[in-house]
């Protein structure tokens, strides 16, 4: 701090004996240090709270970056949760089509049969995540209704026709 020598303080000593007296020196010398005791402990707070302001706006600046990446991370997740349900959806649809060729050409499971398994699928979906499994179920039973009306429109025209013996599936 003050770059004060031995020297020094022997010339402060010596002028303050002179000046305040040896009586009234040992009273002098004991207040000045507490009023340096008192500023050295008022210098260490300040140092302290300075040090604990620091400490926290590193905390609130770590705390915004985890929300942003929180945040990065939701709509990571809900554009990847629309991809699976519109992959879902497309292979539903291919499985549907499928399904319908097989049943008009009697090389596979009914239609019935087919709704009967989607369905069971669906209930265990549901059962197993409730707020997705009612979308999903939602998705399942309007695919299901547009092959049921495909179904219907597509039989006659496959009675008409040459039942189909050899039948690939590209999957």
């Amino acid at each position: 701090m003050f770059d004060i020598g031995f020297t020094e303080l022997m010339l402060i000593g010596i002028v303050a004996l002179v000046v305040i007296g040896p009586e009234r020196l040992p009273k002098v010398a004991r207040t000045a240090g507490q009023w340096i005791g008192k500023l050295n402990r008022y210098v260490s707070q300040v140092k302290q709270d300075i040090d604990r302001d620091m400490k926290l706006e590193e905390l609130r600046k770590m705390q915004q970056e985890m929300k942003d990446t929180a945040q990065r991370y939701e709509i990571l997740a809900g554009d990847t949760k629309r991809e699976i349900e519109t992959v879902v959806e497309q292979e539903t649809g291919q499985i549907s089509r499928v399904m319908q060729a097989m049943s008009a050409t009697d090389g596979g499971l009914s239609m019935q049969e087919w709704d009967k398994i989607k369905a069971e699928e669906a209930a265990a979906a549901a059962s197993a995540q409730p707020a997705l499994g009612s979308e999903m179920s939602k998705a399942n039973d309007s695919v299901a209704q547009a092959g049921a009306s495909v179904e219907t429109q597509a039989r006659p025209e496959a009675q008409a026709s040459a039942p189909l013996t050899d039948t690939k599936v590209a999957g």
